[in-house]
């Protein structure tokens, strides 16, 4: 059993930092580019590893260049793979355009690579943890319903509202959101309105806000907490290190100020560097981080 298992997305990431986002018709030169795998599930996995933990991955790379190369990534950081299925699909792709302010654009590409089917594994991934980002909805619903017998706690990285994330946000235990997920599913711009109606359908909830921190509401209180301050480099993957250590810091049975400290130290780190997988942060790096700036504290807000 590992301490968490990551199910959902697995890419091929191409990153390139530009000066600006081009114009229609406009040609432009990259100061710098990154080659890596990537997707939100799988860069938890290895964030997850990198911080000490027992990660395991369950998705899909396809028999082709870009997913071998990703398999022997996830392998190479210390992620159980034994839950990859492969196939003759091809790997996403997706093409990252990280501009100066730290901001950056995403093209994917999935072709006709299809989901997964709910009984596509012939024996399901157990974990004290499962952290799910949504983009294996069958497979995903049935993970969960699983993990419900076996105790495990359960984790959903809400990015963006599509069938597997609006499918997930009632069965789980720990509803960690987007503030564009909050306001597409609430269907409302005022984040405390939103916190409020999502700690309706689940008992914990966290609506990250990027540079402005986050909010919470966690068995009848509700609060904020300002974001580590760091210099932003390229902000790809700050959600997914921020899921992963979250999700790692359950198992480890933090109390809850410095369960959100932790994983927004880890979510910041990620910031300050190119590119997602590169930029995820170790243990060594979260805990510095959470020593130079101790004034980062939750705290109750009356709503």
């Amino acid at each position: 059993m590992s301490d968490v298992c990551c199910v959902g997305h697995a890419s091929w990431d191409i990153t390139m930092a530009v000066a600006h986002h081009p114009g229609a018709d406009e040609k432009t030169v990259a100061d710098a580019m990154q080659l890596a795998g990537g997707g939100p599930a799988a860069n938890a996995a290895v964030c997850i590893a990198r911080l000490g933990g027992d990660a395991a991955f369950c998705g899909y790379l396809g028999s082709d260049l870009f997913g071998e190369a990703h398999l022997h990534e996830l392998q190479d950081a210390g992620v159980d793979s034994s839950a990859v299925l492969r196939g003759t699909y091809p790997t996403p792709l997706s093409q990252i355009l990280a501009k100066p302010d730290g901001l950056r654009s995403v093209v994917n590409f999935k072709g006709d690579t299809p989901h997964l089917s709910a009984d596509a594994l012939q024996r399901l991934p157990q974990a004290r943890v499962l952290l799910f980002d949504g983009h294996e909805p069958e497979l995903s619903k049935a993970i969960c319903a699983e993990a419900v017998q076996h105790g495990s706690k359960t984790v959903l990285d809400a990015g963006s509202l599509h069938r597997g994330t609006a499918l997930l946000a009632p069965e789980v235990d720990y509803l960690v959101a987007s503030a564009r997920f909050a306001a597409q599913f609430c269907h409302t711009d005022d984040m405390q309105l939103a916190l409020s109606k999502l700690a309706g359908i689940c008992p914990h909830v966290v609506i990250t806000l990027g540079a402005d921190g986050l909010l919470w509401a966690s068995e009848g209180r509700q609060g904020r907490m300002p974001a580590f301050r760091v210099d932003c480099v390229d902000s790809t993957g700050a959600g997914d290190a921020f899921h992963g250590a979250f999700a790692l810091g359950l198992v480890r049975a933090m109390v809850w100020p410095d369960l959100l400290r932790y994983a927004s130290a880890a979510g910041a780190l990620t910031c300050t560097r190119l590119g997602a997988r590169q930029a995820l942060p170790d243990a060594t790096a979260v805990q510095r981080l959470l020593s130079e700036q101790p004034g980062i504290v939750i705290e109750n807000l009356e709503f």
